[in-house]
């Protein structure tokens, strides 16, 4: 068996040589997917103190606690947005993974990513405030909810739309991968699946969450509220649609019910309607509007000895 390791070496070193476009090998590091997960742990656990660490935060420790936590993050969302910003300007140049690593303004990349990285941890509070919104917003419009401590210790929604809303801010900033990242990551922990780029206002409630598609340039308005499996997408998926807007824009005070599927980037959802589940929509709707299915008459038979037809 260990003889045959040598030949299965050397088959993947010749693939490397064989298949391009999936290689690095030689260039600058790109942002570790670990490094962005501890970055988002560190995160949340600033925006919630007392929630995300095991050991108890006491009142007089929470000056040095955070100070040790923002110090950590400061260094090492420099460090990723750093790989990020220097890729970004590889591909600007078009230069290769493999060739030299001295390429224009590679040596601006540092102090610009130590910028990018304060300006986005000064925006902490801003962030923690909007986020508190949201929480609020879940345990209004969940009647199940018995506390916001267990809206924030256990629903999905509010742990997505926490990174989306950190994860928007870089994007804003133009730094490629990490938003990407953050945003994928936190898809496949809930199953939300929330594009950085999408623009969302306040007070949103995801209710049940799993399986939300929301696209790159939704737009999302006050006091929405949508339930599990639906999807805010694009009508086409053609590469050349990429700078257009492709994805719905759906006003304040709107709900939306499972299964909802909402395309094109000149819908519209008017203010305050209600749009029923499993319905399919690719034209907008006046504000008001309550949009449903009415399917078919479903028939029900009980199974006693005298039956009676219910249509519903």
């Amino acid at each position: 068996m260990f003889n045959s390791l040598g030949v299965i070496v050397e088959g993947i070193l010749d693939s490397y040589d064989r298949i391009g476009g999936i290689n690095h090998i030689g260039g600058p590091n790109l942002p570790s997917r670990q490094s962005i997960i501890r970055i988002v742990t560190d995160l949340e656990s600033i925006i919630f103190p007392g929630y995300r660490q095991d050991d108890m935060l006491y009142t007089e420790d929470v000056k040095f606690a955070i100070a040790e936590r923002v110090a950590r993050l400061a260094s090492n969302l420099a460090t990723e947005i750093q790989k990020s910003l220097c890729f970004k300007l590889r591909k600007q140049d078009k230069i290769g993974p493999e060739e030299s690593n001295d390429f224009r303004g590679m040596s601006d990349c540092r102090a610009t990513a130590e910028e990018l990285s304060s300006v986005l941890l000064g925006m902490i509070p801003g962030i923690r405030e909007r986020v508190k919104w949201d929480v609020e917003a879940a345990f209004d419009g969940d009647p199940a909810a018995q506390s916001h401590e267990e809206v924030i210790l256990s629903y999905p929604g509010v742990e997505a739309i926490i990174v989306h809303r950190i994860a928007h801010e870089i994007w804003l900033r133009e730094i490629p991968l990490i938003p990407r990242m953050m945003s994928e990551y936190i898809h496949g922990k809930t199953g939300i699946d929330i594009h950085p780029g999408a623009t969302i206002g306040d007070r949103f409630f995801i209710d049940h969450a799993t399986g939300v598609v929301i696209g790159e340039t939704t737009l999302i308005g006050n006091r929405v509220k949508i339930y599990q499996g639906v999807t805010l997408g694009a009508l086409s998926v053609r590469k050349g649609e990429a700078f257009r807007k492709r994805h719905p824009t759906i006003e304040d005070d709107v709900t939306i019910y499972s299964g909802a599927t909402i395309l094109g980037g000149e819908t519209v959802i008017g203010k305050g309607s209600t749009i029923g589940g499993n319905v399919w929509i690719t034209s907008s709707v006046p504000p008001g509007s309550k949009i449903y299915n009415s399917p078919a008459d479903l028939v029900m038979r009980p199974g006693r000895e005298e039956i009676h037809d219910y249509q519903i």
